[in-house]
């Protein structure tokens, strides 16, 4: 059995970027923004209200204060701000899940914040104290081998590793940067290929060859044209492989 998350309630105000209804229809965990990067209260009331509704589980995707950069651009935070940052967006998303009935169930960073905690202790132990603050014992989701992960599991809190669907992967077992070619995979049956042979080989294929990617949750880009479809597809795909479709929380 293997997770199948996306990024959900990723707009501000008026503006909306992602299908929240299709991909809630798809997906069994949704990570959802919590105001940083993008988001704002009404959005996540009724994302959480829509999740609940379905029985997908709710995840905080926390992320450095940055709505113009969308949470993608490298940023300097003092461990003692990140951390309180991360326990105020987890406390904001936990409001909208429980007034829906249902409840925050993981953590996950967003963006730039994900992708420096892979290597950057300092700003790991920061998301993780925040993590901590919150309360809950939350699981925390990352990438396989990541700081992040090893910093949460030394605090005593549930890790659950993530691969992508739709990024590409260095040799190192890392994301592509995104400004880099090869970043984001458009092709929807190099999707699918990839979403196979992580959940059935535990592997995915870089420019070198393949590289080790066993995780218990796989995510798929809501912000991507076409994300529903994609999603779609991966779901189907997987399950007509014989994998089972379940939140991991």
């Amino acid at each position: 059995m293997i997770d199948l998350n996306a990024d959900l309630g990723e707009g501000f105000g008026r503006w909306r970027l992602t299908d929240d209804e299709g991909l809630l229809s798809v997906v069994s965990s949704a990570n959802v923004a919590c105001g940083f990067h993008a988001g704002d209260p009404t959005t996540m009331r009724r994302v959480c209200a829509e999740a609940a509704e379905r029985g997908v589980a709710i995840g905080a995707q926390v992320a450095y204060r940055d709505l113009a950069g969308f949470g993608r651009r490298a940023m300097d935070v003092p461990e003692e701000e990140l951390a309180d940052e991360v326990a105020y967006q987890i406390g904001a998303l936990r409001v909208f899940a429980e007034a829906a009935g249902a409840r925050v169930a993981y953590v996950k960073p967003h963006g730039a914040l994900y992708n420096r905690t892979v290597r950057d202790a300092a700003q790991a132990r920061a998301v993780v104290a925040g993590v901590l603050s919150a309360g809950g014992g939350l699981p925390v989701l990352g990438l396989p081998g990541s700081l992040l992960l090893a910093s949460a599991g030394e605090a005593g809190l549930p890790v659950v590793t993530e691969a992508f669907a739709d990024r590409g992967y260095t040799p190192e077992g890392t994301l592509v940067p995104r400004r880099e070619p090869g970043a984001v995979l458009t092709d929807p049956d190099a999707v699918v290929a990839q979403a196979l042979d992580i959940a059935l080989r535990g592997r995915v294929r870089t420019d070198t060859g393949s590289v080790a990617a066993g995780a218990r949750s796989l995510c798929v880009h809501g912000d991507t044209p076409g994300a529903v479809a994609l999603a779609r597809r991966v779901r189907e795909a997987l399950q007509g492989a014989g994998v089972r479709i379940g939140a991991f929380a």
